[in-house]
């Protein structure tokens, strides 16, 4: 693929383009787009038709350039994103309707965890999670139960790296979260207050696949103080349990995994 004079590929560029919209911004004009994805305006103005021409970006009424359905039909076959979501949904409406509480479903990539779903409830606890939004591994309980179960090598590199305190609770310290790691690992859940939004709390558990590997991790959202984990517990786990088995996951009565055959 050719390069530019700086190097980059067209790909890159392109995925630059495609990145630089946002929730706060799903409709741009040419000069914006180029100002957010640090591109000159020809490159983007080339870049940008070809684009049109096969469907990933449109223009809409105002003649603003929008991602296109087009990018989201290529984008949701053969996803496991898509297959993970899909063997989810009905787990985590149940979930909703049974404690009244928000839930999403978030997977790891690279040093955050990404959200696939989220299922939110009319009251007024504070819920910052988006569907394809992010938030850091160690500033959510879902990044936080995937990094209990994660191989040793993932773990020791996460807990080498300087976190940022993004609360006066989030924990940062290796000793300590090593500590709450193993904790996490043990019981097989982690309940977190206040570690990126000091009015809530997060109770989050792991979703197993085939190969005994975590795919994705369920979240109950709650106001601080309202955990309520003899009650929530209990449903947030039988949540997840019957999504693992969905994806290939079968513990046998003693704990010893029996294959079936996965969804993804």
């Amino acid at each position: 693929m050719a390069n530019s004079p700086s190097g980059e590929s067209v790909i890159h560029r392109v995925v630059r383009i495609l990145a630089a919209f946002k929730d706060e911004n799903p409709s741009l004009s040419l000069r914006q787009l180029a100002r957010l994805a640090d591109l000159p305006v020809s490159t983007v103005h080339r870049l940008v038709g070809e684009l049109e021409i096969e469907g990933l970006l449109v223009r809409d009424d105002q003649k603003m350039l929008r991602h296109g359905h087009r990018l989201w039909e290529i984008a949701s076959r053969g996803s496991r994103a898509s297959s993970l979501r899909e063997a989810a949904l009905p787990h985590m409406e149940d979930l909703v309707n049974q404690t009244g509480s928000h839930v999403s479903l978030g997977v790891i990539e690279g040093t955050d965890v990404l959200y696939l779903e989220r299922l939110a409830v009319d009251d007024s606890t504070v819920n910052i999670t988006k569907i394809a939004g992010r938030l850091p591994v160690h500033g959510c309980s879902a990044g936080l139960i995937y990094m209990a179960f994660a191989p040793d090598s993932e773990r020791e590199l996460f807990l080498s790296r300087r976190l940022e305190k993004l609360t006066p609770d989030t924990v940062v310290e290796p000793a300590e979260l090593r500590a709450l790691l193993a904790k996490a690992r043990e019981r097989g859940f982690i309940s977190m207050g206040g570690i990126i939004v000091p009015e809530s709390s997060g109770i989050s558990v792991p979703i197993f696949g085939a190969e005994g590997q975590v795919l994705a991790m369920l979240t109950l959202i709650l106001g601080r103080g309202d955990e309520n984990l003899p009650s929530n517990l209990p449903q947030l786990t039988f949540a997840s349990r019957a999504i693992s088995r969905r994806l290939g996951y079968e513990p046998d009565a003693r704990g010893i995994r029996r294959r079936s055959a996965p969804l993804v």
